[in-house]
């Protein structure tokens, strides 16, 4: 059952909605059979509420603003994931190991590459981490000196 396309909405959709930016139209009609790119299922609610931008239209098909029942394959499919998370190993089986997911190299820095090794941030040689923030609250001037004057509206951005 799919739910509705509006962020924090999680009613169940019965309807889709469609732009057709060629003819400046928004069609509301049923749900669709699959959910497709581009489409948008929304919710009665927000189906009833639906507007459109200024200067388009809206085709408005015939909805059955019923959410749709369950059907088997959906309740198979919630049944058989409950299933699969509470298998466990008999007694006497030995529980599956969890395999880490840190390749060995990853875990040995001297069998990493050159670009491997590089992170985002680092530390220019010669320089401490203090020294840099020290630097950078030298730095008073930082906008040019352009907001060392009250702006009082009548003049224009400086060109310095």
């Amino acid at each position: 059952m799919r739910q509705c396309s509006r962020s924090a909405c999680s009613q169940p959709a019965v309807a889709t909605l469609t732009y057709v930016y060629a003819d400046s139209t928004v069609v509301l009609g049923p749900l669709a059979t699959y959910a497709e790119p581009h489409t948008y299922d929304l919710c009665a609610d927000h189906a009833t509420r639906l507007t459109a931008p200024r200067g388009w239209d809206i085709v408005r098909l015939a909805v059955d603003m019923t959410p749709p029942e369950p059907t088997p394959d959906d309740l198979v499919a919630l049944a058989e994931a409950v299933r699969q998370a509470a298998v466990r190993p008999a007694p006497g089986e030995p529980e599956p190991t969890r395999r880490s997911t840190r390749s060995v190299a990853a875990s040995d820095p001297t069998l990493l590459s050159a670009t491997e090794r590089r992170r985002h941030l680092r530390v220019l040689p010669g320089q401490t981490p203090a020294d840099a923030l020290s630097d950078a609250s030298d730095d008073d001037d930082a906008d040019g000196g352009r907001f060392d004057r009250p702006f009082d509206g009548r003049e224009g951005p400086s060109r310095r």
